[in-house]
């Protein structure tokens, strides 16, 4: 499952990133991410304090990649409206949901500061970014004067958290291509 040449200390970090996405924090035990990272319970402490530690590890990891990805299409070549139309229709797996979208609804992270932090910053980031995209957007004329960056921005990143949401309840990612699609023509730039 892993590379030879990953160090003890990556194994853990990847299965406990893996194990929150599919298991959330309870479902997350040390020993569940022993396994999965075929390591020890002496490797696990010997490199985190416990499972809090490397949780944080996990999720801060998690959310430096999402970030990373967002701004691959966010930060390319294009007008405001391909920007934002590339971050929304890449490529994603989409019925496993967000990797951070997903770790909001856990009760155990939301109710940690320290585990929610990376959480709130990266979304609050996605905020920040698309509404300055949204804002070059209106200064080129390129959408409407009476779009705020800021509302506009939230239901950019409402559309996808919700579009995740409909497509794991309907087991088929057409609900999150028809929210994506809806939204991507309600911001199309007039003809």
């Amino acid at each position: 499952m892993y590379i030879d040449r990953m160090s003890t200390a990556e194994r853990l970090i990847e299965s406990t990133r893996e194990l929150l996405w599919e298991r959330g924090y309870v479902g997350t035990s040390p020993r569940a991410i022993q396994e999965r990272a075929g390591a020890g319970q002496g490797s696990m402490y010997h490199h985190f304090a416990g499972k809090p530690d490397l949780a944080l590890t996990a999720i801060r990891r998690t959310a430096e990649e999402l970030r990373a990805t967002a701004e691959t299409s966010l930060g390319g070549d294009g007008s405001a409206y391909e920007r934002i139309s590339a971050y929304l229709l890449r490529e994603r797996d989409v019925l496993r949901g967000c990797p951070v979208g997903g770790l909001t609804m856990d009760p155990d992270i939301i109710a940690s500061d320290e585990l929610r932090a990376p959480l709130d910053e990266t979304l609050g980031w996605l905020h920040g970014r698309l509404a300055t995209i949204v804002e070059e957007g209106r200064q080129q004329g390129e959408f409407s004067a009476a779009l705020t960056p800021q509302e506009t921005a939230a239901t950019i990143v409402a559309t996808v958290q919700g579009g995740y949401v409909l497509a794991r309840a309907a087991g088929s990612p057409a609900a999150f291509d028809s929210a994506v699609g809806g939204l991507l023509a309600l911001l199309a730039p007039p003809a």
